[in-house]
């Protein structure tokens, strides 16, 4: 059975949905619903993402249940290794998971992370700028999350 809880953060709504297995998944939404968590990962989860957002937490402990392809799988356990205000191009994301030539593939993965923040897909970059970023707006909420971590890194 999966639950729902709602986050409203600098960057957005967020929905956030958990089965027993963990989050499964993070949304940008529109609209706030008010909600009680029930799930003691769900309020974890809850928890930490405010705490993120103060700048106060650099590694999420939250359980996630990742649904993807086997490919995908690699890419966001190696994505869940780029430091907190740190990036990686989507070329090393893929020399790190030993698929050197699948830096395409990689962004194909990245644009379908189902738990963005968490599995810090706005950590990837291109070789000459930003890449994309399919989540909130766009890009703008990607430039936002790095600039968010970059600013507490540096305090």
């Amino acid at each position: 059975m999966t639950e729902k809880a709602y986050f409203k953060s600098q960057a957005g709504v967020l929905e956030i949905c958990a089965n027993e297995n963990g989050v499964c998944e993070i949304n940008f939404v529109k609209n706030f619903i008010k909600t009680q968590a029930r799930d003691e990962n769900l309020k974890l989860c809850l928890r930490e993402l405010d705490e993120y957002f103060k700048g106060k937490l650099k590694k999420f402990t939250t359980k996630i249940d990742i649904k993807a392809s086997k490919f995908a799988k690699s890419v966001y356990n190696e994505l869940l290794n780029i430091p907190y205000g740190q990036t990686a191009t989507y070329a090393q994301v893929a020399k790190a998971i030993k698929k050197d030539k699948a830096f395409r593939a990689v962004g194909n993965a990245n644009a379908k992370n189902k738990i963005p923040i968490i599995v810090p897909c706005h950590r990837v970059v291109s070789l000459n700028g930003l890449g994309g970023y399919s989540g909130g707006n766009g890009l703008e909420t990607k430039l936002f999350l790095l600039n968010l971590e970059r600013k507490y890194c540096e305090s």
